[in-house]
């Protein structure tokens, strides 16, 4: 896997691969990031569900609807929040359908733009490091017309969505390495 030209020339992390493939009616969305904490630490920043917030970008206007599931996920749990895609504001809710603390765990869309999306988080240790990854599995509505729209539209937006996450937890990342963090309930934030 190789980097990818299209995160608009941002200065993305070592390391740091994406890609993008079709398989059938499907997309499959791949990213790796090492990652110089161990896995617990990664685990615990990626679990907490408030954390979209800081790896989300503006343009999204990302805004989390429910809290009730609590500050970390588990089986089963659900998310209602808004997002705003190609300029229309869209209800997302995301269910946990797998948990394997600090390993990994997948959510999948219940509600959403998508006719489906699967999303797995894996954190593995190599060498005193985390390589996260991170798998969504997707499927544009509308057939042979979304087809197109992922052509012309969809797949460059996340692209950018997920080249934004990277260059975000990289500052996160130095920012624990620099000891420029807080701890507030067991809640990682940048200091800004």
């Amino acid at each position: 896997m190789t980097r990818n030209n299209s995160c608009n020339g941002k200065n993305l992390p070592e390391d740091f691969s994406i890609k993008i493939t079709a398989f059938g009616k499907d997309y499959k969305l791949e990213t790796f990031q090492p990652l110089p904490i161990s896995r617990e630490k990664a685990f615990v920043f990626f679990e907490n569900p408030k954390n979209l917030f800081d790896i989300t970008p503006d343009w999204l206007d990302f805004r989390m609807d429910t809290y009730e599931a609590g500050e970390k996920v588990f089986k089963g749990a659900e998310y209602d929040y808004h997002i705003r895609w190609f300029g229309l504001r869209v209800k997302w809710r995301s269910k946990i359908q797998t948990y394997n603390p600090p390993h990994d765990f997948t959510d999948i869309q219940v509600v959403g733009p998508y006719t489906k999306w699967e999303h797995s988080h894996s954190f593995e240790e190599r060498n005193g490091k985390t390589l996260m990854s991170d798998t969504v599995v997707y499927r544009v509505p509308l057939s042979l017309l979304g087809r197109i729209v992922h052509a012309l539209f969809v797949k460059k937006q996340l692209l950018d969505i997920f080249c934004y996450r990277a260059i975000k937890i990289m500052e996160w990342v130095e920012g624990i390495k620099n000891e420029n963090f807080i701890q507030d309930k067991s809640i990682w934030h940048l200091q800004h």
